[in-house]
């Protein structure tokens, strides 16, 4: 009795041969007959779980590529500014696997600019990208002075931050190292965060934590 194949393990096994295909030659090198040379199966075998275009395939490979970069885990401090470093730290290619999806992402980014099937799904990420820092931000600064537009531009500062670990990796042939991104956010956040005064309600919260401190040790 023959062997029975999960579809889904199947096309999963594609898109990561179609990953592989990218990192090593680039996107505009992918073809049938390479994926088929990767993965050992038949150009037909490929058909059957696709369809007749490469394209399917690659629309296929993109969905997983932005699902597997959303669905990273990561472990999350409760303190909002430290948060924000896990996601962005997180969300950088730090193994040799995160890389080469990092290299395939950013280049169906550069195609997607031409493109505008691939454009919709790659702006859709981005804005959905940015509106979680913003979020995360927001919480961030609670305790600082910080109207909506400086929120904004600082939101996107953050963002740029991530495209640039992403695109630095992408040029470069080692992951980035974990530490290393780390501390760079580390340190945007203490500044980010040194660049807006205290609200007022954060500054009455802290003169009232002296004398209440004060009542606590007063002897009864």
């Amino acid at each position: 009795m023959p062997k029975r194949v999960d579809p889904d393990a199947r096309r999963e096994q594609v898109a990561d041969a179609v990953i592989d295909e990218i990192a090593t030659h680039g996107l505009r090198a992918v073809t049938l007959a390479r994926i088929a040379a990767r993965t050992g199966l038949a150009i037909g075998s490929i058909r059957h779980y696709f369809g007749d275009t490469l394209r399917e395939v690659m629309r296929f490979t993109l969905g997983v590529l932005i699902q597997r970069a959303v669905r990273r885990d990561a472990t999350m401090s409760d303190d909002p500014a430290t948060r924000i470093t896990d996601v962005i730290t997180f969300a950088a290619p730090t193994s040799e696997q995160e890389r080469k999806e990092n290299i395939a992402l950013v280049e169906y980014r550069v195609m997607a600019r031409t493109d505008p099937e691939f454009a919709a799904d790659i702006a859709a990420t981005s804005l959905a990208g940015t509106e979680m820092i913003r979020s995360l931000l927001r919480d961030a600064l609670a305790d600082r002075t910080i109207d909506e537009e400086a929120l904004h531009r600082e939101a996107l500062l953050l963002f740029a931050l991530i495209e640039g670990f992403s695109l630095s990796s992408a040029l470069f042939s080692e992951p980035l190292r974990e530490t290393d991104v780390r501390a760079v956010v580390m340190a945007t956040m203490h500044r980010l965060r040194d660049a807006y005064p205290p609200s007022e309600a954060a500054v009455e919260s802290a003169a009232r934590e002296p004398a209440a401190a004060q009542v606590r040790e007063r002897p009864a």
